[in-house]
């Protein structure tokens, strides 16, 4: 069997259920997962998190095929699906991007840059290195496909 590369992203833009939601059925992305990154808090729980006291913000990580999609695509359409110019009153759910090489920092702020320039506004997503992911217990695991909110 011939190993496949993938690649990671790690997103965050408010509430994590639909954030994996809009990324889990796009072509080219093999598996996602949601949890906490960003923060200081170890081995956090999602109250925890809701609590605001963690520094975690509630995160998608995105395994995908780079030979189906690029990350500059994901990272496209990470910005064109949620609000990006104002701050969240809590940290756990602010606009952020996770980058996993010095590589994928470059791309972020190049794509950040290009929709700034199009939108004529800044935008207020942090791009920091990925340090570590805790993923989020089972009942939060593709919650909106779980209620019936989505096919």
């Amino acid at each position: 069997m011939k190993d496949r590369t993938v690649g990671i992203a790690t997103f965050a833009a408010g509430c994590f259920w639909g954030v994996e939601a809009l990324f889990r059925y796009v072509p080219g992305v093999v598996d996602t997962e949601v949890g906490y990154t960003g923060g200081t808090t170890r081995h956090p729980t999602y109250g925890d998190v809701r609590a605001g006291a963690t520094g975690h913000a509630e995160a998608v990580r995105i395994v995908f095929d780079p030979g189906r999609i690029s990350y500059r695509e994901l990272l496209e359409r990470f910005w064109e699906n949620h609000d990006a110019t104002r701050r969240r009153p809590k940290d756990q759910g602010r606009s952020a991007v996770f980058t996993h090489s010095p590589e994928q920092a470059a791309i972020a702020r190049a794509v950040k840059r290009e929709v700034e320039r199009a939108e004529g506004h800044a935008l207020v997503t942090e791009i920091t290195p990925f340090t570590r992911f805790y993923r989020a217990e089972e009942h939060h695991q593709r919650y909106l496909e779980k209620v019936g909110a989505v096919a």
